[in-house]
C-alpha cells in the first residue's frame, strides 16, 4: 500500500514497479527514457533519477551506461536474501539446505515433466550437454550452468512462488560446488542429469520425481563423506 507521507522518490519508485507490472515488462526489457517517464508520472527528472537509483539498489532495475534503464534479470532478488553470509557453520547450513531441496525439487521435477514442451526439452538438453562439456574441459562453467538447469526446471513447473524461492536453491547449489572438489561429484551428477532429462522429456512425472530425489540424496551423501574424510579426492 502506498502512503501519502512517503517521500516522493519512494512513491515514484512504487509507480515504476506498477508500470513494469502493468506493461508486463520482462527481464532485459528497456524502460522509456527519463523525460518520458517524468512526463508520464508527472514528476521531475531528478525524482525519476532518485527513484531509479532506489530500484537499482533493490535489483529491480539496472542502468546500462549509454543505453538506458532496463528491468533487471534478477527481478528484485537480493544478493544474500536470507543472510547466509553471516552463518559461519557452513556444514550445518549445507545440510539444512539439502533438506529444503529434498522438499521442493522432486515435486518441481514432477511438475516440469507434466508441463514440458519440446522447446523446454531442447533447452534442458543444451544445458546438460554444456555441463558435460565443462566437466570434460575442466572449466568452472558447470557451476553456473547447473544453477541454470535447476532454474529452468523450476520455471517449467509453473509454480510462481517456487520461482521466487529460487535464491535458496541457487545458494545451495553454489555452496555445494564451492565445498566439493570438482572430480568428487561429476560422474554422479552427469548420470543424474541425464536421468532427470530423460524422465522430464518422456513426460513421466513419477520417474522425474524419483530421479531428482536420488540426485539430491546422492549429492548429500557425497558431501557428508567428503566432509568427514571418508572418500578420496
Amino acid at each position: 500500500m502506498k502512503k501519502a507521507n512517503q517521500p516522493l522518490a519512494d512513491r515514484t519508485a512504487d509507480l515504476l514497479v506498477d508500470y513494469i507490472v502493468k506493461f508486463q515488462l520482462e527481464p532485459g526489457d528497456r524502460l522509456p527514457n527519463e523525460y518520458e517517464l517524468a512526463t508520464s508520472l508527472e514528476v521531475g527528472r531528478s525524482t525519476i533519477r532518485e527513484a531509479v537509483r532506489r530500484l537499482v539498489a533493490r535489483n529491480i532495475l539496472e542502468v546500462r551506461q549509454g543505453s538506458g534503464t532496463y528491468v533487471s534479470s534478477r527481478r528484485g532478488v537480493a544478493d544474500d536474501p536470507l543472510g547466509f553470509s553471516f552463518i559461519k557453520d557452513t556444514y550445518q547450513l549445507t545440510q539444512d539446505l539439502f533438506e529444503i531441496r529434498l522438499l521442493l525439487e522432486p515435486r518441481v521435477a514432477a511438475k516440469a515433466a507434466q508441463n514440458a514442451t519440446d522447446e523446454d526439452c531442447q533447452r534442458l538438453l543444451d544445458l546438460v550437454e554444456r555441463i558435460e562439456e565443462s566437466y570434460d574441459l575442466g572449466t568452472e562453467d558447470h557451476v553456473q550452468l547447473d544453477v541454470e538447469l535447476h532454474s529452468l526446471l523450476t520455471k517449467m513447473s509453473g509454480n510462481l512462488a517456487l520461482d521466487s524461492l529460487l535464491p535458496v536453491i541457487h545458494q545451495s547449489i553454489s555452496l555445494i560446488n564451492h565445498n566439493f572438489s570438482n572430480q568428487f561429484m561429476q560422474e554422479d551428477s552427469r548420470a543424474a542429469h541425464r536421468a532427470i532429462l530423460e524422465a522430464v522429456c518422456d513426460r513421466d512425472a513419477v520417474r522425474a520425481y524419483d530421479a531428482m530425489l536420488r540426485h539430491i540424496l546422492s549429492v548429500s551423501s557425497d558431501f557428508e563423506k567428503n566432509q568427514h574424510g571418508d572418500s578420496e579426492t
